[in-house]
């Protein structure tokens, strides 16, 4: 099959998924041309890497080791999941943007890790006001400030756990007049923050309400995580 057709991902995809058939889901997910491996232990990885490389050899396709075992930018480590290193070093070298489009482009990278920082949203409201139809670009003291702070909570983000879905989860949220904030826990380690800007309407709330949205909000975020399994607490 030629690159560029339109059904061309969905037959490789229906191709690998055949090729993997019995491993799916098993110790194996694949996205495309990657391949993710996930074991228990290295002497159980070691037998299921065999086993991807046999049904690899089989069907005569070819894998390239040199590539790193990143999934899209994040990097699993024994302890959780990281940023990726060669994103960072591009984060720390990122100029002031000068246009909208840079200033999207920056928040575009940046967002793409928004779990990694508490308060996203907020710290990066200044900057996503300027992107707004009809807004004047006039890059000030304040955009300055959050910019060179998302830099820096980018460059240092910590490693987070990896969900485990036998144990129960904690919910903690927090409201404001300038957006909400929600962090996802496990036995005291963060899996995940999420945050959003207050809509127009959303201003007019009262502190109550703007916690029981945040309440509302997090639930949706983190569906995947929570629907089916057993939550200890909504703070």
């Amino acid at each position: 099959m030629s690159f560029g057709l339109t059904n061309a991902p969905a037959f490789f995809m229906y191709m690998m998924n055949s090729v993997f058939m019995n491993e799916l889901d098993k110790f194996v997910v694949v996205f495309i041309d990657d391949i993710l491996i996930y074991s228990k232990n290295e002497k159980e990885h070691e037998e299921h890497l065999r086993v991807v490389l046999t049904r690899l050899r089989e069907h005569k396709l070819y894998a390239k080791f040199s590539k790193k075992w990143v999934s899209r930018g994040i990097f699993v480590v024994e302890k959780g999941v990281a940023v990726d290193p060669s994103k960072v070093k591009d984060v720390r070298n990122w100029k002031q943007p000068e246009t909208v489009t840079e200033i999207r482009s920056f928040l575009g990278l940046a967002g793409y890790y928004r779990r990694f920082i508490k308060d996203f949203s907020k710290i990066a409201k200044p900057m996503t006001s300027l992107t707004k139809k009809n807004a004047k670009f006039v890059w000030g003291p304040k955009c300055e400030e959050r910019f060179r702070e998302l830099k820096k909570l980018l460059t240092t983000a910590p490693v987070l756990a990896q969900p485990d879905v036998t144990k129960p989860f904690d919910v903690y949220c927090d409201a404001s007049g300038q957006g909400l904030g929600c962090v996802l826990m496990q036995e005291g380690r963060v899996i995940a923050y999420a945050s959003r800007q207050l809509r127009k309407h959303e201003t007019n709330y009262p502190t109550h309400d703007l916690e029981l949205a945040a309440a509302v909000h997090a639930p949706k975020i983190w569906r995947h995580y929570l629907v089916g399994q057993y939550l200890s607490h909504i703070h």
